[in-house]
């Protein structure tokens, strides 16, 4: 469990210190970030509301493979957050920002791919 909070502070955060600017757009009602490696890929890619993490979040590492999708709203962390390391799909689910269940899927009963 503490691997995993461990990976999400790591993943969601490391965005503070990307050497390259963030892009940021307003759509509609909502502002969408993008922050970039330091190779220009897109590290992490998600929504601004009222200036708070809203929806969906993606990270992916440098060479633009998907490392984790996450859900916020209104910054507090909701429903199924999903990452993937090493073969194993972790899946995460929230409740009013705090963790419900975790499962692990491995290659071999794979449901859903990074890919």
């Amino acid at each position: 469990m503490k691997n995993i909070i461990l990976i999400l502070a790591l993943v969601f955060a490391s965005s503070i210190i990307a050497q390259n600017k963030p892009k940021f757009e307003k759509e509609g009602n909502l502002v969408k970030g993008t922050f970039f490696h330091d190779n220009g890929q897109i590290q992490q890619q998600g929504f601004y509301k009222n200036g708070k993490l809203h929806g969906e979040w993606v990270s992916y590492n440098a060479e633009g493979k998907k490392l984790a999708m996450a859900q916020y709203e209104d910054g507090i962390k909701t429903g199924k957050w999903f990452m993937w390391n090493k073969g194993v799909l972790t899946e995460v689910d929230y409740d009013a920002n705090v963790i419900a269940s975790v499962v692990e899927w491995s290659a071999k009963n794979t449901v859903v791919t990074s890919e």
